[in-house]
């Protein structure tokens, strides 16, 4: 299986517990930053095949906070097992009232407001100096593939949106939502950075997928609670489920296209 591994997925549980994906097994994955929990599954159907890797980004039971994900770790448990295409789903707060809560939105640029993170694998030495280009820090290609498969399934996704990420676990305050959206920013969340740094570092095709569960401070009469952004998730991840699946197909027969030739 390890040798056959081409699609990860990296978020919630409920993203793998997917109807077109066989789960095959649960196993430890030893890389040099630390030990991954991956689930294997397998998609076949007759437009082609796709072996399937799942990373829970929190941890077994959502247990670790976005400023102690092993990031690192997760990226490079994903590449020995020969995961060339990534999806990440992340749960975000809308820094604008016309994104609204239940939206989908495909990532194409970010701003980093993390602080004290590990934010690369080049930390100098006998490799020398290495400088990433971030210029398009989400893959054209996969970005493109999604948009298509929205379409074909008749979701509403929004095509673009620039992602805050914040060092958490504390939600952000009004003033700063409403810095965020002057600066550019359309959606907040707290574990995207360095997640897309650390794969683009790699060569890993990546692409993000963020689903709106709340406005952000200020843009709402009442507080807001883990439980809300909890509860959210759980009732429109069916959209993400949705779109992954669909992705997956269109991985599996692109596959099937090139096996033939």
């Amino acid at each position: 299986m390890h040798d056959t591994a081409k699609f990860g997925i990296i978020g919630g549980t409920g993203v793998y517990d997917l109807p077109v994906i066989t789960p095959e097994q649960e196993t430890l994955i030893r890389t040099e930053r630390g030990v991954v929990n991956a689930q294997l599954g397998h998609y076949s159907g007759g437009d082609g095949e796709l072996s399937v890797v799942f990373v829970a980004r929190h941890g077994t039971g959502h247990s670790v906070p976005p400023h102690r994900i092993n990031y690192h770790a997760n990226i490079l448990a994903l590449q020995q097992l020969g995961v060339t295409q990534v999806l990440g789903t992340t749960a975000v707060g809308s820094l604008r009232e016309s994104v609204r809560p239940g939206e989908l939105v495909l990532l194409d640029q970010f701003l980093d407001f993390t602080s004290g993170r590990n934010y690369t694998f080049f930390d100098g030495g006998p490799d020398g100096v290495r400088h990433t280009d971030m210029t398009h820090p989400y893959d054209e290609s996969m970005r493109q593939m999604l948009i298509e498969v929205a379409d074909a399934c008749d979701l509403y996704l929004r095509p673009r949106g620039t992602y805050v990420c914040t060092e958490g676990p504390r939600f952000e305050t009004a003033a700063e939502i409403d810095m965020f959206a002057r600066l550019g920013g359309d959606v907040v969340g707290m574990t995207n950075v360095p997640e897309v740094v650390l794969a683009r570092e790699l060569g890993l095709q990546y692409a993000a997928v963020s689903l709106v569960t709340n406005y952000g401070a200020g843009l709402s009469d009442s507080p807001l609670t883990h439980e809300e952004v909890q509860e959210a998730m759980e009732e429109n991840q069916s959209q993400i489920a949705e779109l992954t699946s669909g992705l997956i197909k269109r991985l599996a027969e692109d596959n099937g296209e090139e096996s033939d030739i």
